[in-house]
């Protein structure tokens, strides 16, 4: 296991947002987080980031114990973020967002380059000098993904990435995100939109008002609609 979220309770300020919530991600699984909007979903990856840490409840990463340290240990112990805003470097050109995030790979796996990079956002190739703010919604994108992925993360934690983009786009960010499964990358995908999650996740928890409502591989999600029908928007 490389990811275990147990009993994990989250707040910000006096307004309570996540109430005891669990989870496990296996090495090497896609494991997708529903939910409507405003169920918690994103505050899950904040808390697991370090970015608004639990108040109470345990996080481990590889069997680290991680709730309460600073996003930057996080990050460099190999966790990479895309956040649902995106957040790229506007004044800076693709080749620099990606150039300042580089880090060295781990003992043992595989190293993310601009050329490999690349070969999985082919778009972004001929855009190398553009600067990100002229990008459009899809590109900047695939250049937060790929910015994460410089940085040689084990476990990749994409919040919302079909948020605001087009179908076609949607779909043809979902054909990378699968290349990437079949390269064993392990993900936590937080998305509204299940349909996009269908073909890419092994399991997956739906979340409603900061807590898991239910949980199970998608071989079951799909036999056990009357289960999951109640806290999505299909």
């Amino acid at each position: 296991m490389i990811l275990e979220v147990k009993d994990i309770y989250t707040a910000y300020g006096l307004s309570q947002i996540l109430f005891g919530v669990s989870l496990k991600v296996n090495a090497g699984e896609v494991v997708s987080l529903l939910g409507r909007n405003g169920a918690g979903k994103t505050t899950t990856l904040r808390s697991i980031m370090g970015l608004t840490p639990p108040r109470s409840g345990s996080i481990k990463f590889k069997g680290e114990e991680i709730a309460g340290k600073p996003p930057y240990q996080i990050a460099r112990i190999g966790i990479g973020s895309v956040p649902e805003d995106r957040r790229i470097f506007p004044d800076l050109t693709v080749w620099e967002n990606l150039d300042v995030a580089i880090k060295s790979s781990r003992e043992g796996g595989p190293s993310w380059t601009m050329e490999r990079v690349f070969e999985l956002f082919p778009a972004l190739e001929p855009l190398q000098n553009r600067q990100g703010g002229f990008l459009s919604g899809g590109e900047q994108q695939m250049l937060t993904i790929a910015r994460a992925l410089m940085g040689n993360p084990e476990l990749l934690l994409l919040d919302e990435p079909s948020e605001g983009l087009a179908p076609v786009v949607v779909s043809h960010l979902g054909q990378q995100i699968s290349k990437l499964r079949e390269e064993g990358m392990t993900i936590l995908l937080c998305e509204q939109n299940f349909r996009f999650s269908l073909d890419l996740s092994d399991r997956l928890y739906i979340l409603e008002k900061g807590e898991v409502r239910y949980e199970g591989s998608m071989a079951e999600f799909l036999k056990d609609e009357d289960s999951w029908r109640p806290y999505l928007t299909v």
